[in-house]
């Protein structure tokens, strides 16, 4: 998230929104992230998604070091590193969604709206969070966002990125069950996976 707003090419979608609202609540950036993540877990509710300790510590953890990257990393002028560094915020995005989602122990508040509408059925992990980042992305904007090809390119690769890494970063435990429930073609990409290696699909 610091990585994009340095970038200064777009923010992420939920940046979008989180810095349309600094425009109309006194608070820091990275305070506005949390809070925004005490009320995501709101909608939960009806998901029936079960927060764990990964959710707690992705919802008091993530407004924070933000504010601290954005300390430490001063603004950049040259095109040549913004366009990089907005590279490596979408592709460590997803792979640090991945890994912290696939370890089993709760999904962020953020992405436990895409578990839960996956596990319900309403669509596959790229379609659904892509739904879901052109929603805030729209409320964003009218907020007075900033909106730029950096956010265009989160929006439509974020979901797609998740898509491929979850499946093979999910951990397995002892028992078989896998720690994420993932459904029909959002599993696509890991059963053929498993069918290359000659291995049988994992039955959901």
């Amino acid at each position: 998230m610091g990585l994009m707003v340095r970038a200064v090419l777009g923010l992420d979608p939920w940046d979008v929104f989180h810095q349309g609202l600094t425009s109309v609540v006194p608070l820091s950036f990275g305070t506005v992230i949390t809070g925004v993540s005490v009320l995501v877990l709101l909608l939960w509710i009806p998901l029936r998604q079960r927060p764990g300790f990964g959710t707690i510590a992705n919802a008091l953890v993530i407004g924070w070091t933000t504010d601290a990257t954005l300390a430490l990393i001063p603004p950049v002028d040259t095109l040549a590193v913004r366009i990089p560094m907005m590279v490596l915020a979408i592709v460590g995005n997803a792979f640090a969604g991945a890994l912290y989602i696939g370890a089993g122990l709760g999904p962020g508040p953020r992405d436990g709206l895409m578990t839960g509408l996956v596990a319900r059925g309403v669509s596959s992990i790229r379609w659904v969070r892509t739904g879901i980042e052109l929603t805030v992305l729209a409320a964003g904007w009218l907020l007075g966002g900033t909106v730029g090809i950096g956010t265009v390119l989160y929006a439509l690769c974020i979901g797609p990125l998740l898509h491929v890494l979850l499946p093979r970063m999910t951990v397995r435990p002892a028992t078989g069950r896998r720690s994420v429930e993932l459904r029909h073609d959002q599993v696509d990409a890991e059963q053929h996976h498993r069918a290359g290696e000659g291995q049988a699909p994992v039955a959901h």
